[in-house]
């Protein structure tokens, strides 16, 4: 629960790809779990894990108690919440692009946004408060471990930083309604999206420098917000003449 990852400072990364993807990236974590049953699979991650890192062995009903993957692969790391990041030193050393997320509080598309953002070689993403948690477990395994790799802060007052923001980047507003086709944009660039259901708030799309809304020929009523994203950080990064 959010409470206890809060508390204790502690989060729980399931899975091989997620487990490998922490260990690649650096970011300190307390212990490896692995159930019994399935040790013997798992001997090419526990190959990577620093000496001296504490790796436990637990029973299915130990395991049970604490995955929450429908078809568990038998490991998991006991990995540190970062410490919390300045934002005002971050954008002055960030050169960009920068995702911003307001109010998405479906982990499932959190997670993707998240993966989609570490491809296109996005390095900062902002998420605003009523957002999901980044350290939610559906948040982690759908991210693939992208997120280990990502300066992700979280509960931000959007309204009150986008002024700052602006100060520095170009920001682009994600709209269904009207706005200009998505084209290549420098890398001073923020992409503000909004959740699927209600998108950006018009106080929002009011301090944006530029509303993108992807042209379609279709009859659905819109794209998923994991869809759209990908879409819009392709063209944010994508060469003009490419």
């Amino acid at each position: 629960m959010e409470k206890y990852r809060r508390r204790d400072g502690l989060f729980l990364a399931e899975g091989g790809k997620v487990v490998g993807e922490l260990l690649r990236s650096g970011r300190p974590a307390e212990a490896i779990l692995v159930s019994e049953d399935r040790a013997g699979r798992r001997e090419e991650i526990l190959a990577d894990v620093p000496a001296g890192m504490p790796i436990f062995r637990l029973t299915d009903g130990e395991w049970t108690t604490l995955s929450q993957d429908p078809s568990p692969e038998g490991v998991m790391a006991v990995a540190a919440v970062p410490p919390p990041v300045d934002l005002a030193g971050r954008l002055a050393t960030e050169t960009g692009p920068l995702l911003l997320l307001h109010q998405v509080n479906n982990p499932n598309n959190l997670g993707a946004l998240l993966r989609t953002a570490h491809w296109f070689g996005f390095r900062t993403v902002l998420v605003s408060e009523g957002s999901c948690e980044a350290t939610n477990p559906k948040v982690i395994r759908t991210s693939m471990g992208s997120l280990f790799h990502l300066t992700v802060i979280g509960d931000l007052d959007f309204d009150s930083i986008l002024a700052e923001i602006r100060g520095r980047f170009r920001v682009v507003g994600s709209e269904v309604r009207e706005g200009v086709a998505p084209h290549s944009c420098g890398p001073a660039t923020a992409l503000l999206m909004g959740s699927e259901s209600h998108g950006l708030p018009e106080e929002l799309l009011a301090q944006t420098d530029e509303r993108w809304r992807i042209p379609g020929a279709g009859g659905a009523e819109s794209l998923s917000l994991p869809q759209a994203a990908a879409i819009l950080m392709y063209e944010c990064v994508r060469k003009t003449g490419c």
